[in-house]
């Protein structure tokens, strides 16, 4: 089966759409608890989809959001450019290997050289062979380790 989805980025009134990606991003990544357990109200979706450091770009087929990403601009210090940091990146499970996540990418692409942005770059987990051929496709590969430094918010 060929898809043909509709590739674009989410805007303001676009709620119900990014909805429906943090729905695949809960079933993709197994992690429902995450993505659907505390939802944030419409008003707050509304103003982070209105951010231009901000890009969520969907894959729509049938009406169905089928694959999506959400990507977040940096500005930098060391030199006056931008980079793109893709945070999370999903297709569903059907809809998988057959180009959704690069036409994703390269809709990404297209909106990073618009903005001025220098680099695009994303982390892949070991093990995930498929994230990973995608990417060696796209880029070139830098061998990082990541940490997560934990915040514990001031009592209020």
């Amino acid at each position: 089966m060929v898809f043909t989805p509709t590739i674009r980025r989410l805007t303001p009134s676009d709620v119900p759409l990014l909805r429906k990606l943090n729905a695949l991003f809960g079933d993709a990544f197994a992690d429902p608890e995450t993505y659907g357990a505390e939802p944030p109200s419409d008003t707050y979706l509304e103003r982070l989809l209105s951010k231009e450091h901000v890009a969520v770009t969907v894959a729509v087929l049938d009406e169905e959001v089928i694959g999506g990403l959400v990507a977040y601009e940096l500005d930098k210090f060391e030199r006056a450019r931008r980079e793109l940091y893709i945070y999370d990146l999903a297709v569903a499970e059907g809809c998988r290997r057959q180009g959704v996540a690069t036409a994703l990418i390269e809709h990404l692409r297209e909106i990073a050289a618009m903005r001025g942005v220098w680099v695009i770059y994303v982390q892949a987990d070991y093990g995930d062979e498929p994230a990973i051929v995608l990417y060696e496709k796209l880029g070139t590969r830098e061998e990082v380790l990541h940490f997560d430094i934990r915040v514990d918010p001031e009592p209020s």
